[in-house]
């Protein structure tokens, strides 16, 4: 399972990052970053809710 961005949507708004901060971060650009691309089950449940909370539908999981 992997986290997909679709980076022309992205606005940068980083309510991912604060529900998964250990699978993502905005740079100092305010790009989204992802630290991992691939994701374990113990993560699952942090990347489910990294896709729930952006507002534009910029991430999915595959």
């Amino acid at each position: 399972m992997r986290i997909v961005v679709d980076r022309p949507r992205c606005e940068g708004h980083g309510l991912c990052e604060e529900a998964a901060p250990r699978l993502m971060h905005l740079d100092d650009d305010g790009e989204l970053v992802l630290d991992r691309e691939e994701i374990d089950e113990a993560d699952a449940a942090l990347a489910n809710a990294a896709v729930r909370v952006c507002p534009v539908a910029a991430l999915r999981i595959a």
